[in-house]
């Protein structure tokens, strides 16, 4: 399947339309996205009796989502913990909320997880829109989960990876599996950049082929066959 590959800036662009233009809600968007992640994270480990996830969970809006699908699996009945990476106080609006509502619903926040005890690390630490080195905490803990040899899942891009070049930045998540949103970041498919993205998947978080034609974009019914699908 032939499908355009969006540079960082596009990708913000489609953002832009689908909030200013077309109404559609970054919360709508966030739920489209998060339902999709579990449901990749589910079908990962479809092989395991009673699978256990791990979120890592950073501030942005790909945190958001990150928060968005350990609720769903919440709901699934799944052995779920979220690990938040920033302090909290960095948390606002619709991320805040996602934050809120998990807090609520029962136990499922963990300080310091020992990552040996999880069979699928989920990896929504930062988005797209992330340049340069990764620092810090988010340094500290893309070398702990790549150390840990556990199966990571992506969201969106790999955590250190740059979406429009694919340059992996040092440190940078190795996924088994990334599932990015709406159409294909043009890093994911460099071949720097294939060691860290391991499976690609795209999933549909509603954008419509109209907005893509208003950018010059031909985007075909690429979702008939279900909300995602395999790129690599």
């Amino acid at each position: 399947m032939s499908l355009p590959l969006l540079t960082t800036k596009q990708m913000a662009e489609v953002d832009r339309l689908m909030i200013e233009v077309y109404k559609i809600s970054l919360v709508q968007m966030m739920e489209n996205a998060g339902r999709n992640l579990a449901d990749c994270a589910q079908n990962l480990t479809r092989n395991l009796d009673d699978p256990s996830f791990l979120f890592l969970i950073g501030s942005g809006n790909n945190g958001g989502g990150g928060l968005a699908a350990a609720r769903q699996l919440i709901n699934r009945g799944f052995d779920v913990k979220t690990k938040l990476i920033k302090d909290q106080t960095k948390l606002k609006g619709i991320v805040k909320q996602q934050w809120e509502i998990i807090n609520h619903m029962g136990d499922y926040l963990i300080d310091d997880p020992s990552l040996e005890r999880f069979d699928l690390i989920i990896d929504a630490m930062v988005g797209y829109g992330f340049k340069g080195e990764p620092k810090e905490n988010l340094a500290a803990w893309i070398n702990r989960i790549n150390s840990s040899k556990k199966p990571i899942l992506s969201l969106d891009v790999p955590s250190g990876l740059d979406a429009t070049t694919g340059i992996p930045y040092i440190p940078c998540t190795k996924a088994a599996a990334t599932l990015t949103l709406a159409l294909p970041k043009r890093g994911l498919l460099t071949e720097e950049a294939k060691p860290y993205v391991g499976e690609l998947y795209l999933a549909d978080i509603s954008v419509p082929n109209h907005l893509y034609k208003t950018m010059g974009l031909e985007v075909g019914p690429i979702f008939k066959d279900g909300p995602i699908i395999k790129i690599l």
